[in-house]
């Protein structure tokens, strides 16, 4: 009868732990086929997953360089923010006599923001960016200003815009990093994807004012790419920035200062592809923990699908961090909690996890010390090993 006693409690103990789990190892096998780290001949680069931000390969991806006319992908981003792409603006002699690469407006001509934006994209008129900039802020001083506001709300922190078409200036300065969080941005808009996945616009169809033939030769390169845009000066040489998708999810691609571009951009999509396959790692809705407040069960949910790019061979685990003490009315939507993700060790990916319903806090005594949360347990592991990608049950949605 001891002896029965003995194995039920250790069950009960098992259970509680298994119930506290904030820790788990997840190993994604190799395949064949795959490809090492390339080497890339550019100053910068890097490549991330446009839903998710995590970083699937960089190189010097946080250094500060000009980045040419890579610049418009934020231009385009503010026009489409702030202004209203049926309004027709005047081109001004300053955008009619800009150097360097052009659509060809003519000083007077009144052309749709819209079209500007194809012109700008398609064709990287400077023309256009200045027109866009005159014809939304009043001026380019002005404009830069809302771009750099724009930035700072999708936390890029490391540029710093002076004009809407990027033609060297010392002040005038991103990283590839932080181009690709820009795109990201952009790629949630439908006319952007729209434009930059075009590869030539009829100007009659469309009713503009004449028909624009994409300067992109990535769209033509590589099939699965539907974007982005190029970039060439003196300072930051040749520079691109793709989107290509890769099991439906878009992989955002920047070279800086790459002479071969095109190769170059090629040899990190195939590198993403072979090494890297999407999971889903956990629904909208999924319950991730857990807390006791006020004698009621609090469950923390995902607020929205978490699939992420995982790595052949690599090891990736999933924490849970949760509030030891909630001293204050939760609201159903309440961000509690945090889900991290970490490939082999480095954290390369956090979510909050939200309230599942409504839990008052009552009484004097409890509005002022609160009530305690479920500490966290000892990081317990479970490690289990993924099948190959082709047979596994947790990738069958792809």
């Amino acid at each position: 009868m001891k002896s029965m006693g003995l194995k039920k409690v250790s069950i009960i103990i098992f259970f509680i732990i298994l119930n506290n789990i904030c820790c788990y190892n997840v190993f994604a096998e190799g395949e064949q086929g795959a490809v090492k780290e390339p080497n890339v001949n550019a100053r910068c680069a890097v490549a991330l997953d446009s839903n998710s931000k995590v970083v699937v390969y960089e190189k010097n991806a946080y250094e500060l360089v000009p980045m040419a006319s890579t610049t418009k992908i934020m231009t385009a981003l503010v026009a489409m923010k702030y202004g209203d792409l049926n309004k027709k603006i005047d081109i001004s002699p300053k955008a009619a006599s800009v150097r360097g690469s052009t659509v060809g407006y003519k000083k007077g001509e009144s052309i749709l923001l819209k079209e500007l934006l194809f012109g700008l994209m398609l064709r990287s008129g400077n023309d256009a960016a200045i027109a866009i900039a005159e014809g939304i802020s009043g001026s380019v001083e002005e404009f830069a200003k809302l771009m750099n506001e724009y930035a700072g709300e999708l936390g890029v922190i490391n540029t710093q815009f002076q004009t809407p078409h990027g033609l060297d200036s010392e002040g005038h300065y991103s990283t590839a990093y932080d181009l690709a969080l820009v795109t990201s941005a952009a790629k949630k808009e439908p006319l952007f994807n729209e434009i930059v996945s075009s590869k030539d616009v009829d100007g009659e169809k469309n009713k503009f004012s004449r028909s624009y033939h994409n300067i992109n030769k990535i769209l033509w390169q590589i099939p699965e790419a539907n974007g982005v845009k190029t970039g060439y000066t003196g300072k930051a040489g040749k520079c691109l920035v793709t989107s290509v998708a890769i099991e439906k999810n878009d992989i955002i691609i920047v070279v800086l200062n790459s002479p071969g571009r095109w190769e170059e951009t090629d040899k990190i999509y195939e590198y993403v592809n072979k090494n890297y396959k999407f999971v889903k790692l956990f629904s909208k809705g999924d319950i991730a923990a857990e807390l006791k407040i006020n004698r009621n069960n609090l469950k923390l949910e995902c607020e929205d699908d978490i699939v992420l790019p995982i790595k052949n061979g690599f090891k990736y685990t999933t924490k849970i961090i949760k509030p030891q003490k909630i001293a204050y009315n939760v609201k159903k939507g309440d961000k509690i909690g945090m889900l991290c993700v970490y490939e082999n060790d480095k954290k390369i990916y956090s979510a909050a996890l939200i309230a599942s319903r409504d839990v008052k806090i009552r009484g004097f005594m409890h509005r002022i010390f609160g009530f305690r949360g479920n500490v966290n347990s000892p990081e317990v592991s479970i490690d289990f090993q993924l099948p190959k990608y082709k047979n596994s049950n947790i990738l069958s949605d792809f």
